[in-house]
């Protein structure tokens, strides 16, 4: 991020993110390599969720909705675990944004066992995207309010870089994380 920027983003540059990142750890807040798994976790339980409902759809048994809801109640659980407050359908739009990361990530893979490397990567891309915004609201460095949707992607008209919220997110998430594996 430009250190010029002056949008109505909570955070202005990396610098600003990874520091309050590293606020959040000491004061014991959050885990994020822990909090990553954990996120991955939530997106098979609900990729489970779905193939025991057309399962059950499928053959007619009925004892396959009784095991999605098991896999659902498991699910509910830990994502409490990385969604401690949230307001409105912040908890509903967090599990479509990791169901939907995990769908473009499964899509993704798919062309590229079929040579589509490009496909893949624009996939792979949107899946990131998706990620980065589901820890941008959940980590409260989206403030949903303050997101502008302007011309060429910038957030503001100070936005020099023009990478748009996704673009943003995507690079501190990255810093983040990658900061934050020990």
């Amino acid at each position: 991020m430009n250190e010029n920027n002056n949008s109505n983003t909570p955070f202005k540059n990396i610098d600003e993110f990874v520091k309050k990142v590293d606020e959040m750890k000491k004061q014991d807040k959050m885990d994020l390599s822990s909090d990553q798994d954990l996120s991955i976790a939530i997106m098979n339980l609900v990729s489970i969720e779905e193939h025991f409902f057309f399962t059950a759809e499928k053959t007619g048994k009925p004892e396959y909705f009784d095991l999605l809801n098991e896999v659902r109640n498991m699910r509910k659980d830990l994502l409490k675990k990385i969604i401690k407050e949230y307001e409105g359908e912040v908890w509903c739009i967090s599990k479509h944004l990791l169901a939907a990361s995990y769908r473009l990530m499964e899509v993704g893979t798919k062309a590229m066992s079929m040579g589509k490397k490009d496909e893949a990567k624009e996939m792979f891309d949107k899946s990131y995207d998706l990620y980065s915004l589901f820890w941008g609201i959940n980590m409260k460095l989206v403030n949903i309010g303050d997101v502008k949707k302007i011309p060429d992607g910038a957030l503001n008209k100070k936005d020099v870089e023009k990478k748009g919220v996704f673009g943003k997110l995507g690079d501190a998430v990255r810093h983040a994380i990658n900061c934050c594996i020990e």
